[in-house]
């Protein structure tokens, strides 16, 4: 398969996820900037797809990843970040949305499980993205991070050199 091939256009995500529920498939989903993709992220994106059949990705797309994260972020562009992304065997497909907040993205992609990082809790995650998932049907799992790997850490590190 072409890793390309599981990046899914926005207007392509509600018959996408509806092929997969006429197949009886679980469907995880999560989100997130993906900015520089590391040991954190991989094992994090692993233990979500052991949730399901299929793992989704929403990645922010870079004006939302400039409004979250501030400027000179991201260091790689939305498309570099989707394709890096679909490239792992754990990564079922994958979509860019434009919201800084995921809330539509859910309300398209309705989850069986959305998965979210262990700095979140289900009463600290957005609430409008909780509801988002809740009312189709979906739980919301939190998996625990990596000590110590993150992208801000590894951008500090670099700064260092």
């Amino acid at each position: 398969m072409n890793f390309r091939s599981k990046i899914i256009a926005w207007d392509a995500l509600a018959a996408w996820r509806q092929s997969l529920r006429a197949a009886g498939k679980k469907l995880v989903v999560t989100n997130g900037c993906f900015d520089i993709l590391h040991l954190g992220h991989v094992t994090y994106l692993e233990n979500a797809r052991n949730f399901g059949d299929a793992l989704l990705i929403g990645v922010n797309s870079d004006a939302a990843v400039r409004g979250l994260k501030g400027a000179g972020r991201p260091v790689n562009s939305e498309t570099d970040r989707a394709a890096v992304l679909a490239a792992l065997e754990s990564v079922s497909g994958v979509c860019i949305f434009t919201d800084v907040r995921a809330t539509k993205f859910l309300a398209l992609a309705q989850p069986d499980i959305y998965v979210k990082g262990g700095d979140y809790t289900p009463e600290t995650l957005d609430q409008d993205e909780r509801r988002a998932v809740e009312s189709a049907g979906g739980a919301i799992k939190i998996v625990p991070f990596v000590p110590g790997k993150s992208t801000t850490s590894l951008l500090e590190k670099i700064s260092k050199l």
